[in-house]
């Protein structure tokens, strides 16, 4: 077990924010480490280097390796979640329902394949996205892999964890919380990508990589504010990794790839500028956000941000209960969700609506039925209704439209339009 860890087993261990344990037995061994010839592997970004023999490269003599890791880690959440900046409530947020809801339904299908949020200045757009992350479930990835792998799906396992699969070794195993990763506007690509370590390529003959955001990013999270002002290279970058979801870095001739699946999520003004339609077609679910006009409502929102600002501690505590029961709700919906049915009458139904509004491509009738399946799945249903079609159908297939200079109309009333019509 102490070559498997590594020579730090007893920092890692008390530093992860959750029990490891291979597969599914909880082991935690008391470890007992002398000085003498040695043999271990640095690790850069996940791609290991053989250390030099012969050396006593440590001396560990660790025991009651239980007790201490537990009462470490406690430590260590208490002062994580104390050090961490305040994030505004998901279930305190007043009105822009339709943002809310297509946020919510990404998390419990991640397949539908993010939200785009376009609206004014000043709407709460940042901070609803940011107050998503209380409610994100926790996953199980594969520890100290730099690429979060899912130790149960292939493809998404680092190329280094699935030689480890293929070779029969234990993997070890952690649960973790979805990651939610910004995306600021003037990152650069090798930041966002990763990069190579040529020095170290050159002499000593390995490929020592430093993982970006979209390694990070991976099973999780990508949120960009102002998507609409990114720059060009860098919406490159996120369309091949959105397509593939595989991001492949090439330096001088030295390839590396790894997993790069996430849920996209952007956000931005239109007054500041369109986006392109490749990026705008990555996005599953569009959802538009307007100005609260209702006087009353206005003043409630002040309120509640006053009162936040004042004392965000207490302000969190009132919504603990509303927030813990829509924690359970998401979890519940994402354990029941391959459950879910739908009608191939429905399915014909969608796709004729998609087809008579000339929506190119497929997307637009995949997304559909899967954000279609995710609402019913919230509500505690195992069917899916031609309700709950109407409700998410403009937001898959409002952006997808082509778009017509001299209308005037708003696109989601046409595509709820086209609904009625072929499903009266």
């Amino acid at each position: 077990m102490a070559t498997i860890l590594g020579p730090s087993s007893a920092a890692i261990s008390a530093s992860c924010g959750s029990l490891i344990y291979p597969s599914s037995k909880l082991v935690i061994p008391s470890i007992s480490i002398n000085t003498g010839s040695c043999s271990w592997k640095k690790f850069y970004g996940g791609i290991g280097i053989q250390g030099k023999k012969g050396k006593p490269q440590f001396h560990i003599a660790v025991t009651n390796v239980a007790s201490e890791i537990n009462s470490v880690q406690q430590a260590q959440k208490l002062g994580a979640k104390e050090s961490q900046r305040p994030v505004y409530p998901f279930a305190a947020i007043v009105g822009q329902d339709e943002m809310k809801l297509c946020l919510l339904l990404n998390v419990i299908d991640p397949k539908i394949g993010g939200v785009m949020i376009m609206g004014d200045r000043g709407t709460g757009k940042s901070t609803t996205v940011r107050s998503l992350v209380d409610l994100l479930p926790e996953i199980k990835v594969v520890f100290g892999d730099p690429y979060n792998s899912d130790p149960e799906d292939p493809e998404s396992m680092g190329i280094e964890v699935r030689e480890k699969v293929t070779k029969g070794e234990e993997l070890m195993i952690t649960m973790i919380k979805i990651n939610m990763v910004d995306l600021p506007l003037g990152a650069t690509e090798d930041r966002v990508c990763g990069t190579i370590d040529i020095e170290k390529a050159l002499t000593e003959g390995v490929k020592a990589f430093e993982p970006g955001l979209l390694a990070k990013a991976n099973r999780g999270i990508l949120y960009v504010d102002e998507v609409n002002l990114l720059d060009d290279h860098l919406v490159d970058v996120l369309l091949d990794s959105a397509a593939s979801g595989w991001n492949t870095v090439e330096r001088e001739g030295i390839s590396i790839s790894h997993p790069a699946r996430f849920i996209l999520i952007g956000s931005g003004n239109p007054e500041e500028g369109e986006l392109r339609p490749q990026l705008l077609d990555r996005f599953g679910m569009h959802a538009q956000v307007r100005t609260v006009r209702d006087a009353e409502l206005r003043v409630k929102i002040v309120e509640e941000r006053a009162r936040f600002d004042k004392n965000p501690k207490e302000f969190r505590d009132s919504y603990k209960a509303e927030q813990e029961k829509l924690q359970q709700q998401i979890a519940s919906a994402r354990s029941s969700l391959s459950s879910v049915q739908i009608d191939q009458d429905l399915k014909v139904k969608i796709s004729r609506v998609c087809a008579e509004l000339n929506v190119d491509g497929l997307r637009g009738d995949i997304v559909t039925n899967r954000a279609a399946k995710a609402l019913a799945a919230l509500k505690g249903r195992d069917c899916v209704t031609a309700e709950d079609i109407a409700t998410v159908i403009p937001n898959c297939l409002r952006h997808r439209l082509r778009k017509d200079p001299l209308e005037s109309i708003d696109s989601g009333l046409l595509v709820i339009e086209k609904f009625y019509e072929v499903f009266s």
